[in-house]
């Protein structure tokens, strides 16, 4: 595991910089003896050599160059915002600091955070008046129920987040220089993500990348975004927002899905033809959820003069749905896609509404500036193509 000692990667950085330990350690303010130790430490956790040694200098290798790069990327998010607390935070905060310091955001609660952290509770108090110390101003409002971050705390929170994220993304570039695998890719699925696009993508990329770790999390749209923006959720699939819901993440349209209405096998209303918003109002429906696109949409066919339902279902569930819409006359409002994944198998029947349904962007949610590993790379690539052939 690449160390997370700030002043260890900071000294990396200068080698890289000036090409000299003895410069990079009187930057550092550290003696020459110690940056040589920090090196050392850090080619060991890389598992190689990061630098060629040379009279002329010291210029990274393969495995030195992608470490530079991401140890940059981590210290040009955190510095900014420890420099907008105070000029000496980036020179004094340290790994261990940071950490508590993200938890107790988390938590809002000493004694919590530190359970997290499995760390006694005036150890993660004592890191966070440190940094408090320094920023010369409380980052905390302390209520009855707990601490709350101010702006500028959480702002570090995130900062941090991300920068430690860049460092676990170096170790996953690094270990595969030596055919390893380290880490894992964290895909956010949302309903119609999860049922047909993520399952055949998943596939195919299994077969080139038998071993790479992947973690599939469902949830509610507005928590995989959260879990997107602090780095623990690679990228977010399925219906996009518009506008883009937050200037920090960037959207890529995959295809466009519209809604279907769907029902069991042998539904009164199968067989009919052309029925129309008004022939569904005093129906039973199962729905997605309020506020997401989906449901917007099922809205609004009702909304010109029309009677909405009275007796809705909200659910993002299609297995839900189905189960429900088999034990009795409800109908379901769902995507094309998953109606006809459904409809292949016999499970559900597909009526003939007279709606014409917008198409629905289904893509892509990435944090912006986000560099994928080549294994996300290929992730990424093979969603592309599984989506253009659907």
């Amino acid at each position: 595991m690449i160390s997370r000692n700030l002043r260890h990667l900071r000294v990396f950085l200068a080698v890289c910089e000036l090409g000299s330990l003895t410069q990079a350690s009187a930057r550092g303010n550290v003696s020459q003896p110690a940056g040589t130790q920090a090196l050392r430490k850090l080619e060991a956790a890389a598992g190689g050599a990061l630098f060629e040694r040379t009279r002329q200098g010291m210029y990274p290798t393969d495995r030195g160059r992608l470490l530079q790069a991401r140890a940059g990327r981590a210290f040009a998010r955190l510095d900014a915002a420890l420099a907008d607390l105070s000029p000496r935070l980036p020179l004094t905060a340290s790994s261990a600091q940071l950490s508590a310091f993200v938890a107790v955001c988390d938590a809002e609660n000493f004694t919590l955070a530190a359970r997290r952290l499995n760390l006694a509770q005036p150890t993660v108090h004592r890191a966070v008046t440190q940094i408090e110390t320094e920023a010369q101003a409380p980052l905390f409002e302390r209520r009855p129920h707990g601490l709350v971050p101010t702006r500028a705390a959480v702002a570090l929170a995130q900062a941090a987040r991300l920068a430690f994220s860049e460092l676990e993304q170096a170790e996953a570039e690094i270990a595969a220089l030596d055919g390893r695998e380290v880490g894992q890719i964290v895909v956010g699925a949302l309903p119609l993500a999860r049922s047909v696009l993520l399952p055949q993508a998943l596939s195919d990329f299994r077969r080139a990348r038998p071993t790479t770790p992947i973690r599939v999390i469902d949830g509610l749209y507005s928590d995989l975004l959260s879990g997107l923006r602090r780095g623990d959720i690679d990228l977010v699939l399925g219906a996009l927002r518009h506008p883009v819901p937050i200037g920090d993440v960037v959207q890529e349209a995959l295809f466009e899905d519209r809604l279907a209405v769907v029902a069991r096998n042998g539904h009164p209303l199968a067989g009919r033809a052309g029925l129309a918003p008004a022939d569904l109002s005093d129906q039973e429906w199962v729905v997605p959820r309020s506020g997401t696109p989906s449901r917007i949409q099922f809205d609004a066919i009702f909304a010109p003069g029309g009677r909405a339902p009275a007796r809705l279902i909200e659910t993002g569930s299609i297995l839900f749905m189905r189960e429900y819409l088999n034990r009795g006359d409800a109908l379901g409002c769902i995507s094309a896609a998953q109606a006809e994944a459904e409809i292949a198998k016999g499970l559900l029947l597909r009526l003939d509404v007279e709606v014409d349904w917008p198409g629905r962007p289904i893509g892509i949610t990435l944090r912006e500036g986000w560099v994928p590993t080549p294994a996300q790379a290929l992730l990424l690539d093979t969603l592309r193509r599984t989506a253009r052939a659907l």
